[in-house]
């Protein structure tokens, strides 16, 4: 395996862009294409899908260990997903203020303590999405507000037993892997 030495720049960018062409967006995404010369010298094309929002992911704790899960039918993978509560906020917002409307609406918890766990990019040798996914702590429960396009189902469960569904594979999202498992690291689960 190659190691990056002390001289190695990771600011250079060995692609080079020849023409950029917008295929599809809407409200959400972007999607272009760009041809390109690759790294070999070779002409080529990249597809990259550009986000419009941030991804948030929020992993709520309470003062005995559990947390709350959040399922919903997820329509590109036909099929059902037991996930962190989580959402998009438009990249003009701050992020805290986003993932708190998130947790309020799919859980209707509001929480007095947060703290930023970690940056992450979900796909990104397709995307550019990036991520952040926050520890919400000191709990009180309120109404929850779902969008209309929601169907979800709440699941109120110890810490440690959503870190096990993780890994026994029964958890596959990405933000939500991710953010449990460093959730359970930084609380000793």
């Amino acid at each position: 395996m190659a190691h990056a030495t002390a001289d190695f720049d990771e600011t250079h960018n060995p692609w080079q862009v020849q023409a950029t062409e917008i295929k599809y967006q809407n409200a959400w995404i972007q999607v272009r294409e760009d041809q390109v010369i690759t790294p070999a010298g070779t002409p080529g094309i990249y597809g990259v899908v550009t986000m419009k929002n941030k991804a948030l992911g929020i992993v709520p704790v309470d003062e005995q260990g559990n947390t709350w899960l959040v399922g919903q039918y997820r329509y590109p993978l036909s099929e059902y997903s037991w996930e962190i509560p989580m959402g998009g906020g438009p990249v003009e917002l701050d992020v805290l203020e986003s993932a708190r409307r998130e947790l309020r609406e799919e859980t209707g918890l509001l929480a007095r303590r947060w703290t930023n766990i970690m940056r992450l990019h979900t796909s990104n040798s397709v995307t550019d999405e990036e991520g952040f996914v926050f520890l919400a702590q000191e709990l009180e429960q309120g109404d929850t507000e779902p969008e209309e396009t929601e169907d979800l189902r709440l699941w109120k469960l110890p810490l440690a037993e959503a870190v096990q569904l993780v890994m026994d594979g029964r958890i596959t999202d990405a933000v939500s892997v991710a953010g449990l498992l460093k959730a359970g690291r930084l609380l000793g689960v």
